[in-house]
């Protein structure tokens, strides 16, 4: 049951460690429960794996369907750091050319340099990050 404290995903379990539980859920965009989505051609979906650090793992079965879970502040929280954060960079960046009256293409590539950079911070810090984003497995009861 859906819980308004997380967000959930249906997956399969792809494989299990000691302690990790390696799951494939499949992510569908809006689209993918429309009606005309075959004429269409916009439907999306893409499958990832998501690694589950678990003390349980023997519970699970290669091929056994489970439920992923994350708390929905943490999901918040990636969507704004991947997402708003760079766009606010790139805003930052663009008003700071403005102000000192830069060439615009000079600025653009400021912004899409600043842009970079933070990704590249971002990939640095990694391991930090990983560290916030905690997912939940569970059994699915029929």
């Amino acid at each position: 049951m859906a819980s308004p404290e997380h967000i959930e995903h249906r997956g399969r379990v792809e494989s299990i460690d000691a302690n990790l539980v390696r799951v494939r859920i499949v992510s569908n965009s809006a689209c993918s429960t429309c009606a005309s989505r075959k004429a269409c051609g916009m439907s999306e979906s893409a499958e990832k794996i998501v690694d589950v650090e678990c003390h349980s793992a023997a519970e699970y079965k290669v091929g056994e369907e489970v439920v992923v879970a994350v708390r929905r502040k943490v999901g918040l929280w990636a969507v704004a750091v991947a997402y708003v954060a760079p766009l606010i960079v790139l805003g930052v960046v663009l008003v700071l050319a403005e102000v000192f009256n830069m060439n615009e293409g000079y600025a653009a590539l400021g912004a899409i340099g600043g842009v970079a950079i933070y990704y590249l911070l971002l990939w640095m810090f990694g391991g930090k990050i990983s560290e916030r984003v905690n997912f939940t497995i569970s059994k699915i009861i029929k």
